[in-house]
């Protein structure tokens, strides 16, 4: 019995220290962490734990969004870097940013409002040159396109958004998918790489698969 009380004691003091750390150890505006970014925006929040966050002074995050647990943010290769573009990663307004995602940005990846992605989405601007075989892909030149994600936009979980990609307003992206184009608006995509599947037109309704509109 006495083995018992003290099982359950130690149970209570881990769940509260755990709540203790995640009401603390959270970012939000106020935060002297929060204060490091390029704008920080009301009632925005960045869980804990937290991973990889650097070069803050090139992320904007705009007013109540939240950015789950375990997500990687970061402007550049490494801490201190100084970025050609100002911001590098900007996420819009009521966001939701999914558990274990990373937003790795170099040159530029914009997010607009109200765009909500599931757990363990990979987005970034930035990929590896591989065509030379006399050279590791690691040490060859690594090119940088723009992202965008279009207001309202949904991104399945285990997505991977990769440099160049164009996500439209109102698109849902199926999980797993790889995105490497332009994705318009009003659709659902998905696959490697994403193609539309489905499609809305103004005044059309939902268009049959042979009447699709591409940007």
């Amino acid at each position: 019995m006495l083995a018992k009380s003290v099982q359950r004691m130690r149970e209570k003091i881990a769940v509260s220290a755990w709540n203790w750390l995640c009401l603390h150890g959270s970012i939000g505006p106020d935060t002297a962490r929060g204060k490091r970014f390029g704008r920080f925006g009301d009632n925005s929040i960045i869980c804990f734990p937290v991973t990889t966050i650097f070069n803050e002074q090139y992320i904007q995050i705009g007013d109540d969004t939240m950015i789950g647990q375990n997500v990687a943010l970061s402007a550049g290769m490494m801490p201190g870097q100084l970025c050609v573009t100002n911001p590098v990663v900007r996420i819009g307004d009521r966001c939701l940013i999914g558990r274990g995602s990373g937003i790795v940005g170099h040159l530029g990846i914009d997010i607009g409002n109200d765009v909500w992605t599931g757990h363990h989405v990979y987005i970034t601007d930035q990929n590896h040159g591989y065509e030379r075989i006399d050279v590791p892909i690691s040490q060859q030149t690594q090119p940088e396109r723009m992202v965008t994600i279009g207001d309202g936009s949904w991104i399945g979980a285990g997505a991977v958004v990769l440099p160049g990609a164009q996500i439209g307003k109102h698109v849902a992206i199926g999980a797993n998918s790889v995105v490497t184009g332009v994705i318009p608006d009003y659709c659902v995509a998905v696959g490697s790489p994403a193609r539309v599947i489905k499609q809305y037109a103004e005044g059309q309704g939902w268009l049959p698969k042979n009447e699709f509109v591409s940007d």
